[in-house]
């Protein structure tokens, strides 16, 4: 899942961008409310962790921007912000925010809250299941026949992004948008790694990546379960 994390303190961006990397996610960060509004026209994001003193451009109209766009209508936006005033969440909330957290906040509820609207903006079951895989989307711990699946957090994020549109082909580009920052020093072909890595750990479990020419990659139960 990629993400989009506007906060111009650079201790604390860093800090909170380190810790969702290491959590499986794509983190991009920009300091400037112009900048994340051309980001935001230009890249796909699943959610948007959203300042709202900015310089460039202040975190609120960013968010207006981003809702009176067709393509922003639905992407998740978590305000985390020093204004704890009722005014300045209610304008928030007004504007489209799905959510709202004050500085200072701890990690561990931060990560809770993404973990939650993602959950929302997908639609996503509690626990996916595929073959004797389970994927808890609360927890996002993947266990085979009850025993963990040890995945690094690229791998994590692959198998995310493909049990978020299980049954619908996922392009290689597309995949790649998901599991990358734009800083990384990668090439798309990079995701064929992390695919193959991915389908070597669910080896017996009844669930397959399959490669579809021209389409993708789909998950789903291996012939015979």
């Amino acid at each position: 899942m990629r993400l989009l994390l506007v906060e111009d303190h650079s201790e604390l961006a860093e800090w909170v961008s380190r810790a969702l990397t290491q959590a499986g996610y794509a983190v991009d960060v920009l300091s400037r409310g112009d900048h994340a509004d051309h980001a935001l026209l230009t890249q796909p994001y699943d959610l948007v962790i959203l300042d709202l003193a900015l310089p460039g451009m202040d975190g609120l109209e960013v968010l207006r921007r981003l809702r009176g766009r067709p393509q922003g209508a639905s992407i998740p936006v978590l305000v985390l912000t020093a204004r704890g005033s009722l005014d300045d969440r209610v304008r928030g909330l007004n504007l489209g925010a799905d959510d709202y957290l004050p500085k200072p906040f701890d990690l561990a509820e931060l990560e809770a809250r993404i973990k939650a609207l993602l959950r929302r903006s997908g639609n996503q079951a509690p626990v996916v299941r595929v073959g004797r895989l389970e994927f808890d989307t609360t927890t996002r711990l993947a266990c085979v026949d009850g025993q963990p699946l040890a995945l690094t957090p690229r791998e994590l994020a692959v198998l995310e992004v493909l049990l978020s549109r299980l049954g619908r082909p996922v392009a290689r580009e597309t995949l790649f948008e998901k599991v990358f920052s734009f800083d990384a020093e990668a090439r798309v072909e990079a995701i064929e790694i992390y695919v193959h890595r991915l389908r070597k750990k669910l080896e017996g479990s009844g669930a397959v990546v399959s490669t579809l020419r021209g389409l993708g990659y789909l998950l789903g139960e291996a012939p015979g379960g």
